[in-house]
């Protein structure tokens, strides 16, 4: 069965996937059956301060032999579930979104602080946040 996972700087060498930390000792992957869902719930991490997530299709053995081997948890999301991510983060991550920042493509509507996001950047996210409700 395909499902959908959220990475980080997909398809480079400093590739993360999103997790949720429960219970303050287990990292869970989140596998959406609906792309729509995986779309919403990026859209959201986004407006909670996190790096742009890519929504990918996986064949969900792979996902599962993949959090077998790296020691995660992993959850389905039923198709219609209004996941949302808490409000809570981790303080320290087990990846590092600014390791290898050169071979990362650079959006071009982020400022060159990259710390700001630009009017029409934000007016986008709005849109497509808006859409998906």
């Amino acid at each position: 069965m395909v499902v959908y996972v959220l990475l980080f700087n997909a398809r480079t060498d400093n590739e993360g996937i999103h997790t949720l930390r429960v219970d303050d000792c287990e990292d869970i992957v989140l596998m959406f059956e609906n792309k729509d869902d995986a779309t919403r719930f990026a859209v959201m991490l986004e407006a909670q301060d996190f790096p742009e997530a890519s929504v990918e299709a996986m064949e969900q053995e792979d996902i599962e032999a993949f959090c077998d081997s790296a020691g995660y948890g992993f959850k389905i999301v039923p198709e219609g579930s209004l996941a949302i991510p808490p409000e809570g983060r981790v303080d320290e991550l087990d990846w590092d979104p600014n390791a290898e920042l050169a071979a990362a493509p650079r959006h071009p509507e982020v400022e060159e602080s990259g710390s700001a996001l630009s009017q029409s950047e934000l007016d986008r996210l709005r849109q497509q946040f808006e859409n998906l409700l």
